[in-house]
């Protein structure tokens, strides 16, 4: 069959199935015409394939260090339970609205992981979740979590926080910048006296 009917019949994108092809997983050919045709017994070469798991585990403070090795310790056990072997667990201590965790970067990163575990979503990042959560899938990776909060009122508060959060840094890290440019201004004109 081709790729692309060997991705709808196993429920994966095409360019999860193209990966899948890539990397070796598939039994097939590619013809001169560019085809890939996958041979029918593939379907259990994908199932069988070892997973690799990571986990990620946050906080947003130093103050919370001991509710990140429980949180870690939580996401170990969760992978064990299901049978899965991690080959990366990571701990980081930023802000979810943070963009330059470098510990979540690299996992983001590294094309071996296959599974990312995170206990929450917001342990991941505060927002555009969705965003990567699709970009891995492209990949034919994922992020699985653990406890999904099902209230939507739930979320939004916890959106709506970060929202101020995230505003009320931006406004005290303006004015400290701003603080540090007039001092850099005053002693340049003490000097230039």
């Amino acid at each position: 069959m081709k790729l692309s009917e060997y991705a709808r019949k196993n429920n994966l994108t095409y360019q999860s199935a193209l990966r899948h092809w890539t990397i070796g997983l598939l039994n097939g050919k590619q013809l001169a015409t560019g085809t890939i045709v996958i041979f029918d017994d593939d379907s259990e070469a994908v199932k069988n394939k070892t997973v690799q798991v990571a986990t990620y585990a946050r906080v947003s403070s130093t103050q919370n260090k001991e509710n990140l090795d429980k949180q870690q310790e939580r996401l170990i056990d969760y992978a064990n339970a299901k049978g899965y072997k991690t080959l990366y667990n990571i701990k980081e201590i930023g802000s979810g609205l943070n963009d330059s965790r470098p510990q979540l970067i690299k996992l983001l990163r590294c094309s071996q992981i296959d599974i990312i575990l995170v206990e929450h979503k917001d342990r991941l990042t505060r927002f555009g979740f969705k965003y990567i959560e699709e970009l891995l899938d492209i990949q034919g990776r994922k992020i699985e979590v653990i406890n999904n909060i099902v209230d939507d009122k739930d979320d939004l508060i916890q959106d709506f926080i970060s929202v101020i959060t995230s505003f009320c840094a931006r406004i005290y890290g303006q004015r400290r910048s701003k603080r540090q440019t007039e001092k850099l201004i005053k002693e340049l004109n003490v000097k230039g006296n």
